[in-house]
């Protein structure tokens, strides 16, 4: 099990064991800082200054769910997450030029600047890639559990996935097969109270939708989604009791979307009491308040230097790479 942390201004993200980057939280931080800079504070602005093609997701506020779960997976591992998994992809430790190259349609992108900010994967990393259809992670990562466990080499796969996504049909189909079958399978459920533009309560007759997972005889966890530390405690148990042959588990992260749907969302339909509400428990806040005690400010702000250096770096280099070419294959031409 590892995560990306930084050694010091300048070095590359490196890999530790994760018991000892969480022992002192710095790796946290880190990676919750990258993670935001590059969805709020570059790709917002680029979008704004129409330099990205299309929308993009943005998952501020929600870092923390997609870093820790992603903590606890050993690299052979794989994930499947949404067309917001950004803190996915720098949790599961791929590098931050190829993730935001791709973002910018550059040709030094993960997949060759083709596959646009929602699908990128590195299939070395275990990223299996985000999906633009909602809820279609679900049936992947469970065909990949149901792979795993046919071949027998002890991997986990793990679906991250939106409260919108558990509503629909295949989530149930594919939590039933998980139970019936023993899949070595988690599903995370970062419940960021929207579905688009509607909410949680008005989707759901429930309001813990983890309730569901009795239904297929799998053990469930609620946690609090902007504090990393739970959810990895929570997801590592679910994950290791996977990997043991003891079938699916599912954890509930209670966090919340504070930007629109996407760049192109207009607003205006969630309360604002609520937003600085949550504001006021970020993640980024979170764990600071927590690392705070134990390395001091200065520490602290070195860190989140380092991290926006590292993400203002790669934004700058990413813009000067060239874009992909593409060519017509002549038997295509001509058939």
């Amino acid at each position: 099990m590892a995560v990306g942390k930084r050694l010091g201004a300048g070095v590359a993200v490196a890999q530790l064991p994760l018991g000892e980057a969480l022992a002192d939280d710095r790796a946290v931080v880190d990676a919750l800082v990258l993670a935001r800079e590059a969805r709020q504070e570059s790709l917002g602005a680029l979008h704004k200054e129409g330099r990205t093609r299309g929308p993009i997701h943005r998952c501020d506020g929600q870092e923390a769910v997609g870093v820790a779960a992603t903590a606890a997976l050993e690299t052979g591992d794989k994930v499947a997450t949404t067309h917001r998994g950004h803190a996915v992809y720098i949790g599961k430790g791929m590098a931050m030029r190829p993730v935001v190259a791709e973002i910018l349609g550059r040709a030094t992108g993960a997949c060759g600047g083709r596959a646009g900010h929602m699908l990128i994967a590195d299939a070395e990393k275990g990223v299996i890639g985000g999906n633009a259809i909602v809820g279609a992670g679900i049936p992947a990562a469970t065909g990949m559990a149901l792979s795993m466990q046919i071949l027998g080499n002890g991997n986990v796969a793990m679906c991250i996935f939106g409260d919108g996504a558990a509503q629909t049909g295949i989530c149930h189909e594919a939590m039933n097969m998980a139970g019936l079958w023993k899949l070595p399978v988690v599903f995370v459920l970062e419940h960021n109270q929207f579905g688009l533009t509607v909410p949680s309560d008005i989707q759901s007759p429930v309001e813990d939708l983890s309730i569901r997972a009795a239904g297929y005889a799998m053990p469930a966890e609620i946690v609090d989604g902007n504090d990393a530390v739970a959810v990895y405690r929570a997801v590592s148990g679910m994950v290791e009791r996977a990997r043991r042959g003891e079938g699916p588990g599912m954890v509930e992260c209670k966090t919340y979307r504070i930007e629109g749907f996407s760049t192109s969302d207009m607003g205006g339909y969630q309360k604002p009491e609520d937003i600085a509400g949550w504001k006021a428990r970020d993640p980024l806040r979170v764990s600071r308040t927590v690392l705070l005690g134990k390395v001091g400010e200065a520490e602290l702000a070195a860190i989140e230097a380092a991290a926006k250096a590292e993400v203002a770096m790669e934004f700058e280099n990413a813009l000067s790479d060239p874009m992909p070419e593409f060519s017509i294959d002549e038997a295509d031409r001509t058939s």
